[in-house]
């Protein structure tokens, strides 16, 4: 694979997991989608699907790391670095893609719901509003969640120690049973495997922090948010934008490590 192949495959990948992950998020979250109050079930699930779908897609041009935890765990496992450039810079416009996509293709409900006296208060506002100021002093603005991650207990060492643990899962999932025979992607059977661990993470580990288990997934779309036009958006709480980059990469350095020992 060329670099121009790896840069491509992953942003066409990763662009495809935030816009169907992500919209998964907005369809249960804004107050306008026929999908709202879908629950943890739907996203699980939607982010499981977004995962089948991407790799599908990417893997013929990229093999579909579709995430910076699984091409540093590569490395680490086959001692290549060459690239990681590629990879990670392909996921990291991927995602922002995606998440613009979103917005795009929820740009009613986007206004709907923040203009909405019951999500952003103001006369008339109903108790609702309590929760939309309390997640904003926090950082967070009301919708934030439809693109990155947040804790639902503030404690970054907690916060920290979930998205490693999740990481490991994942990444040590991929390495002894998602590889295609040259071991330097996701295979066809590898992708079906990814997914439903991806499903597994969220309904087991996901409450906590709501699973980054990928730093793309994350940064990409934080940074969208900050961008947007969004009436009444909040903050994009980057007093927290590190735990989901920091934690997933060592999640993965260590279950490549893991991998090197148990089963090379």
């Amino acid at each position: 694979m060329s670099s121009s192949d790896i840069f491509i495959g992953e942003t066409i990948g990763t662009a495809i997991l935030i816009l169907l992950g992500g919209g998964v998020c907005a369809a249960v979250t804004l107050k306008a989608s026929k999908a709202r109050n879908a629950g943890w079930l739907a996203i699980t699930f939607g982010w499981g699907f977004a995962v089948l779908t991407a790799v599908y897609t990417s893997a013929p041009l990229s093999g579909a790391h579709l995430n910076p935890a699984v091409t540093l765990a590569l490395a680490i496992k086959d001692g290549d670095w060459s690239n990681v450039p590629a990879y990670w810079g392909g996921q990291l416009l991927g995602a922002m893609i995606g998440a613009t996509l979103v917005w795009v293709a929820y740009y009613g409900q986007f206004h709907a719901h923040l203009t909405d006296r019951e999500i952003v208060g103001g006369p008339g506002a109903q108790a609702t509003a309590a929760k939309a100021v309390e997640a904003q002093e926090k950082g967070a603005g009301p919708v934030l969640g439809v693109f990155s991650t947040g804790p639902e207990i503030r404690n970054a060492v907690q916060n920290l120690a979930t998205e490693i643990i999740g990481t490991i899962v994942l990444v040590l999932a991929v390495l002894t049973q998602g590889l295609n025979d040259k071991g330097n992607g996701l295979g066809t059977l590898g992708a079906l495997i990814t997914a439903l661990v991806v499903v597994s993470i969220g309904l087991s580990l996901g409450g906590p922090t709501g699973y980054a288990i990928n730093p793309a997934r994350d940064l990409g779309p934080r940074i969208v948010h900050s961008l947007l036009p969004l009436p009444n958006k909040g903050g994009s709480d980057w007093s927290y934008a590190w735990v989901p980059v920091v934690g997933p990469l060592i999640g993965g350095a260590i279950a490549a490590g893991i991998y090197n020992v148990a089963f090379a």
